[in-house]
């Protein structure tokens, strides 16, 4: 027989329940915790996601999660403005910026073309890229370091089939990252591989 929680356990529960990677048990896990803790971790939690959602916001040029307009790395002038590196989701540039091999631009598609998901182009921030790279005469290399995925995949070969007859240089990134998993959860050894051997397509 399941156990019947207090409706506000429920609501906790269910809405811890709505994070990535988070089962059943896992938010109940969670919700216990949180209860289990004084009121100033509750409150500290609290205003974190607060602040977090007031305060986080994308770049407006290459549309990662930002405080500043533009982002750090946008602004600043000691990476190198010929080169872009496109991945799908916030979280791979602070993969990729572990390995320290990389010292270019970012952008963020925020997803990747998906037809079984009906996620197409005008889904992701293909659009804000296209015009990028038309408003600036620097960019030399455009380098695809979307997800090893079916997903991923498709959408480096779109962008890469736009950007042919540019003038260019695009790559993806090599060996290294085994196909079906996200760049998130590679190692650095791995990363630094895959963006040495990087290959043009």
């Amino acid at each position: 027989m399941s156990r019947h929680f207090p409706p506000a356990i429920s609501r906790l529960i269910s809405a811890l329940g709505k994070l990535p990677g988070i089962g059943r048990k896992g938010s109940q896990r969670l919700a216990y915790y949180i209860l289990g803790q004084d009121d100033e971790f509750a409150r500290e939690l609290s205003a974190a996601i607060s602040n977090a959602r007031d305060q986080i916001h994308l770049c407006p040029i290459c549309c990662d999660l930002t405080e500043t307009d533009p982002c750090e790395i946008c602004s600043s002038t000691q990476r190198d403005r010929t080169r872009i590196c496109v991945v799908e989701s916030p979280r791979d540039i602070a993969s990729l910026e572990r390995i320290q091999e990389y010292n270019g631009l970012y952008h963020v598609l925020h997803g990747a073309i998906s037809p079984m998901q009906d996620i197409g182009p005008e889904q992701i921030k293909l659009k804000e890229l296209l015009i990028r790279l038309q408003e600036s005469d620097q960019i030399t290399e455009v380098i695809l370091a979307t997800n090893p995925t079916v997903e991923g995949e498709a959408t480096a070969l779109y962008i890469a089939r736009l950007l042919k007859g540019t003038g260019i240089k695009t790559t993806r990134l090599a060996h290294g990252i085994p196909m079906g998993s996200d760049l998130e959860y590679a190692d650095e050894v791995t990363l630094m591989r895959a963006f040495i051997g990087r290959q043009d397509i």
